[in-house]
Formats: C-alpha cells, structure tokens, sequence
C-alpha cells in the first residue's frame, strides 16, 4: 500500500541504495573477518588450538567497520563477525568446538568494547592523526579491551587446558593489541570512501612496491641482515602516502613476515637457534616498534601540519589586514631600517614597498617636521613605549602630505627586549584641510564678533578687552598709553539733510580718515558708538598722540565732504586727547573719561579742532551734569 501512494518519479527509492551499501558492508566485513581469522588460524595456531599467535587481525578488521557505522548498526555487524570467525572454524575443523565457540565470544566482546569505548557519539569517526583520539585508542582499543577479553581467556584457559593464566593471558594481550593497533587504522582507512582517490599511484606505487620487496627479501634470507631497511620504508610511506598507507604496508609486513617465519624463514626463525625466546615473540616486539614509530612520526607531522595551518590562516588574515587596509604598516629597527612595508604606500605616496624599504625612516619627512620627529624617536629609544606625530611626508611626485604616525615599540617574545618599532601611518591630509577651513570659518566669525559691520573697525567690544590689556601691560612696563575720542560734529543735522545712507557713507570717511594717520601695528581704531570712535595708542605720549589727532583733523578737512549745517560748510571732527602712564589705584575706565571730557572741551571751543584732556584743569571742565545735558545739542 504504502509502494503504490509513493509518486514514480523514474528514481529508485531513497532506502533502496541504503539498503544495498549496508548488505554489500555486512558482505564484507564477513569475508574480510572470515579470512583473516582462517589465515591466523591455519598458518600460526599450535596443535592444542590454544598456542601463541604472532597477530590477531580480525578482531581490528571487526573494529574498524564498528567505529565507521552508526551505533545502531552494531548488533548486525558483531553477528556477522561471530558468523564469520565460526564458518572459519568450521572451514578449519570441520566442526564447531564449544572452546572455539567461547573464544569467539570473546573475540566480539573484546572489540564491541573497544567500540564502546572509542565512538561515545555516533557521529564521532576515528582520526587517527589527531593527538589526542589516537591516545584513547592505545588506551581504549590496544590496551583495555584486550585486557578485558584477556582476562577471560586465561581464565578460560586455566579451567579447559590448566595452562598457567599469566602465560595465556600475555599470550592474548600481545596478539590482540598488536592486531588492533595495526590492522583497525588500516582498514578504517582502506574502508573509507576516499582512500583509493586520496593519491596519484602514478607517483607513490614506487614506495609501497619498495617495501613489499624488502620485506620479502628481509624475511625469505638470513645471509644480508635487511630488517632495518622496513622501519625507514615504512616512515618514508608515512610522510609520502599518509598514515592509512603507512599502516596498511606495516599490516602487509606482519602478514607477511609472520607467514614465512612460521615456515622457519627469515632472522627471527634463524635466532631461535642460538637463543630461547621465540621467534614469534620477537616479531611481535618487531611489529610493535614498527607500530610505535609510525605512531610517534604521525603524530609529530599532525602537530606540524596543525602549526603550519595556523600559521597560514595568520598569514592569510595578516595579508588580508595589511593589503586591504588604507594605513600604511611598518615594521622597522631602532636605526631607521625597514623590514616591511604593506602595498598601501604606494596607494598613499607612490612609492612602492621595495622602494621605502632601501629608504631611512626620515628620508621623505619634511625638513620643518624631522626635530619633533627625531624627538619621539628618542623617547622611544630611551623607554617609552609609543608616541603619537603629525607630520609632513613627500610624495613620489615631490608634494607633501600630513600623515598621523602612531609608533609602538615591539619586544622580543622570549627575553622582552625592545627589538623595533611598530609604525602605523595614517594619512590625514584631508582632515588638516578640514580643520584649517574650519579654524579660517571660527577666526571669520570671531572677527565679525569684535568687527564693526559699517566701518570694518574694532567695535565697542574688542575696543573694550584692547583697551584692558594695553592698561595692564602699560602699568607693567611702566609706559604710557594714549586715548583719542573722535566726533562727527553737527553729524545728526548731517543725516537730516542728506539722509541716512549718506551718513552711513560719511561714517566710512572718517573711518578711512583715521586709518590714513594711524598706521603703527599696536594701534587701534575702533567705532565707540554712532558717529563717536576711538584710538588706542600704546606707548604715546601726549605730544605726540596730540600730533596724531590733529592730523586726523586735517586729513578729514581734505576729503571736503559737504555739509550745509556745519559752520566750516563741510564735514569735520572733533577731538579729545588723554595720556596717563597707568599706576596702581587708577583704571582704564579713569583714561577715558579724560579723553571724553577733553572732547567736550572741544566741542564748546568751537569744534573740529583736537583738544589736549591732560591740560585741562579742574575749574576748566565743564561739571559733569552739564556735559551731559550739552551732549545733544554738541554734537
């Protein structure tokens, strides 16, 4: 029912294919059990069925396809397993013997432990070349599960044969480790769907061909001592064709060598003449030197291929970092020279990296830049760590630029010592533009603060702080300080009869009038308020800040600007002059009212004239409330 609502798309099933590849597995891991065991069986087993074997190889067959199938799988191989070492038996004996049954049993039991041990998780497959797997299965798989299972037969052996325990038991624990620990990296390699495409035979066929017939020669003679050429053999297929191979070719050699020392062939059956040990037991200290070279390369080469992956994944991102990143990275010793340089100097200055690096480190700092550079270079030859600069450096094409330097001084890793310099180089001509254009904009508008818009003069504002600060600097130098108030006279019937703009154009004169005469760099001219400004003449003295008013008198007469309600028919000034060297007790404020009251003498003299303040006497100046109510009608 279920076959007839699926859709028949001309594809097979998915389960079919998985079905398949699970029998054609179960196939052959009973061949593979089958024949191995029938092999040891019938070429290395002693009459009692019971004697020393030179390697068990089925229980590692059994466990390679273990620790390659899912958990769930486990119970169809190990009745495959028990099958096949039974139908091995039977093919041997033709018949079953309950002792062959029990150490059956413990044959499948030694390797489902091992499984157990080893494959905690199903999704967790053997690799051999890691460190740390590979000391859990010479714990787990070469040493406790054989252990386990050894522990049974000796006791199996003691109660069946009265055999001695110890005897029996090192017995199985040499055959069965060694048949693990070779024959179940082998085959998980050989198992695995990769292997046969994992190499180029047409480049590697020279190495295993190579120690097939060396050990052929080392174990069918005794005349030429040839066993030390399979341990390097064997290394050279590990380094070459990879641990899968390399284990493969040491199973071809205990196969092999344990055959023909059997047949009384090769070294070891030759040494049993001169001494007791067996030959079978020198073997096996053969194999397991073997096993534990190829074991120890193997694992110093992951180690290095692991440091090497690392180190390229740095090299990778460094290259990342250093190729894609806009600031220029050098690395350079304490005399200027320079180990490297990333491609971002030619993107930032057009010079190439080769290039910078024949260069010294101050060759292309602007002349103008090298003592402040050379300053903090010192400081991090004398301790300091980093240092940060802002300096100009030429381009390929002559030009300058600004560049932010930021240096950090490198250590050696092991003894600490300083042994360069890490320098950083970003470059910021853009963000100096900005700053100049905004420090321009800040300056433009802190001059329109303290700028009167009419005139383009000082306002009352930076008139007032100017002021200040020449008093303070006169009291300190002792020095005097000159004050000028200037006046338009008649300047409001000015404005009634030519109107506003006119006035406006009249006040532009007189600003133009003042400046004309006063041209020192410390002097001010500054628009007081209206038609009243004010000079500031810094280290002055009376005469002759009376001079420079009466010449500002004079150059306002000769613009002969018209006006028909001033009693000269033109437009004219007037002036107030004052001059005090300042003294503790006195203030600015004390100067210009000297000047201002001056002016007013000026005014009440008969106007555009400059009057001298310091020459006034008390009973001369108007009082004060009278200076104000002639104010209007004054000016």
């Amino acid at each position: 029912m279920h076959a007839k609502s699926l859709p028949t798309t001309g594809r097979p099933p998915v389960p079919r294919p998985i079905r398949r590849e699970f029998v054609l597995r179960l196939i052959g891991c009973f061949v593979l059990v089958a024949l191995s065991s029938t092999f040891v069986d019938f070429f290395c087993r002693g009459n009692s069925g019971m004697g020393a074997d030179l390697i068990w190889v089925s229980n590692g067959v059994l466990l390679a396809y273990l620790l390659l199938t899912p958990r769930w799988h486990w119970i169809a191989y190990c009745c495959v397993g028990l099958a096949a070492q039974v139908a091995g038996a039977i093919l041997l004996d033709g018949r079953v013997k309950l002792i062959s049954l029990a150490i059956t049993a413990l044959n499948i039991s030694e390797a489902l432990i091992a499984a157990f041990l080893l494959r905690r998780r199903s999704s967790q497959l053997p690799r051999f070349t890691d460190a740390a797997y590979l000391a859990r299965f010479l714990a787990y798989g070469v040493v406790a599960a054989p252990l386990t299972a050894g522990a049974g037969f000796a006791l199996m052996a003691f109660l069946t044969h009265r055999q001695p325990p110890q005897s029996a038991f090192l017995s199985w624990l040499a055959e069965d480790s060694l048949g693990i620990a070779v024959a179940t990296p082998a085959f998980v390699a050989v198992l695995r769907d990769h292997f046969r495409n994992s190499l180029r035979w047409s480049r590697s066929w020279v190495y295993p061909t190579a120690l097939a017939v060396a050990t052929v020669a080392a174990f069918t003679q005794t005349t030429v001592p040839l066993l030390f050429v399979l341990y390097p053999l064997m290394v050279l297929m590990l380094l070459r064709m990879g641990l899968a191979w390399a284990m493969v070719g040491l199973l071809f050699v205990s196969v092999t060598s344990g055959l023909l020392t059997h047949l009384g062939m090769g070294p070891f059956a030759a040494l049993a003449r001169f001494t007791t040990v067996d030959p079978g037991v020198l073997l096996q200290l053969f194999m397991a030197t073997g096993m534990f070279i190829l074991y120890s390369v193997s694992v110093v080469m992951e180690r290095q291929k692991k440091i090497e992956r690392q180190l390229q994944e740095i090299a990778t991102l460094h290259s990342l970092v250093t190729e894609n990143s806009r600031d220029v990275i050098i690395l350079a010793d304490f005399n200027g020279r320079r180990h490297y340089v990333s491609s971002a100097a030619e993107s930032m200055g057009g010079w190439k990296p080769e290039e910078l690096m024949k260069m010294g480190s101050l060759d292309l700092v602007h002349p103008l830049d090298l003592a402040k550079t050379m300053a903090v270079l010192d400081e991090l030859h004398n301790g300091a760590e980093f240092g940060t600069l802002e300096v100009r450096v030429r381009k390929v094409t002559g030009d300058y630029l600004w560049v932010e330097s930021v240096l950090r001084v490198i250590h050696d890793p092991k003894t600490g010592a300083p042994t360069g310099l890490l320098n950083t180089v970003r470059d910021i001509t853009e963000r100096k533009q900005a700053n100049q254009q905004l420090q321009e904009a800040y300056n433009a508008v802190e001059a329109l603060a303290v700028t009167d818009a009419l005139t383009g003069l000082a306002n009352r504002r930076k008139f007032d702080q100017y002021l200040t600060s020449e008093w303070r600097r006169s009291m300190r130098d002792h020095q005097p300080l000159s004050v000028l108030m200037i006046d338009a006279d008649k300047f409001k019937s000015y404005n009634d009869t030519y109107g506003h703009p006119r006035g406006d154009s009249c006040l532009k004169q007189i600003a133009e009038a003042c400046l004309d005469v006063v041209s020192r760099p410390g002097d001010l001219v500054a628009r007081f308020g209206g038609e009243e400004f004010v000079v500031v003449l810094p280290n002055t003295v009376n005469e002759g800040a009376m001079q420079v008013a009466e010449e500002i008198c004079e150059s306002m007469r000769r613009r002969c600007l018209p006006h028909t309600g001033n009693t000269a028919g033109i437009v004219t000034i007037s002036i107030g002059c004052a001059t005090l060297v300042p003294k503790l007790g006195q203030h600015a404020p004390d100067l210009l009212e000297m000047a201002d009251k001056a002016l007013y003498q000026a005014k009440n003299n008969g106007r555009n004239q400059a009057c001298n303040g310091n020459l006034l006497t008390v009973a001369t100046v108007p009082a004060k409330a009278d200076e104000a109510a002639s104010h209007g009608s004054a000016s």
